[in-house]
């Protein structure tokens, strides 16, 4: 049976997997929502006008829309379905992402309401990472005291019958 990390993990996985690659395609295409890809192209043109320094670069709101949502698309999907460390590396990506959009939400005013969704998502990615990143837990080793040649576990790591209470 799978550890509840691993099943926390694999979970939270797929689920933001699934949700980048939803939002990603949305960037994208019109195709899945039309009112939300025109609501998307709107907002990326707030965040350029926004940053001068972005038009000056030459980066357009369609290129920068285009260019995070192929970002969101591609890595929601080594979330879902690539096993290992790419998993961890296109988490750390995305949440880099998140933060570059929160950080667009506030320089151009946006209400709460508006990035609410980001900030839950950027705290789903943390969690997953942080979890992804913890060693296993290994069981303890006993360790044996050597005493006139015969071998005794260390006292306090004698564990008293369910129930009962040892007295020293």
């Amino acid at each position: 049976m799978a550890s509840p990390r691993t099943i926390t993990i694999v979970a939270l996985s797929v689920a933001l997997g699934l949700f980048f690659v939803f939002m990603g395609t949305i960037k994208l295409t019109p195709r899945l929502s039309r009112d939300a890809y025109n609501e998307m192209k709107r907002a990326y043109k707030s965040y350029v006008r926004a940053l001068p320094m972005l038009k000056k670069m030459g980066v357009s709101s369609i290129l920068l829309r285009k260019s995070i949502g192929a970002l969101e698309v591609a890595c929601g999907i080594v979330m879902t379905l690539v096993p290992g460390r790419p998993k961890d590396v296109a988490n750390f990506l995305l949440l880099l992402l998140v933060l570059a959009v929160l950080f667009f939400h506030q320089l151009v005013g946006d209400p709460l309401k508006r990035y609410a969704h980001a900030l839950v998502f950027g705290i789903l990615l943390t969690c997953r990472l942080l979890i992804a990143r913890q060693p296993e837990e290994q069981p303890p080793e006993k360790r044996i005291l050597s005493v006139n040649g015969d071998e005794q576990p260390l006292i306090h790591e004698v564990a008293p019958e369910k129930g009962k209470v040892k007295v020293s």
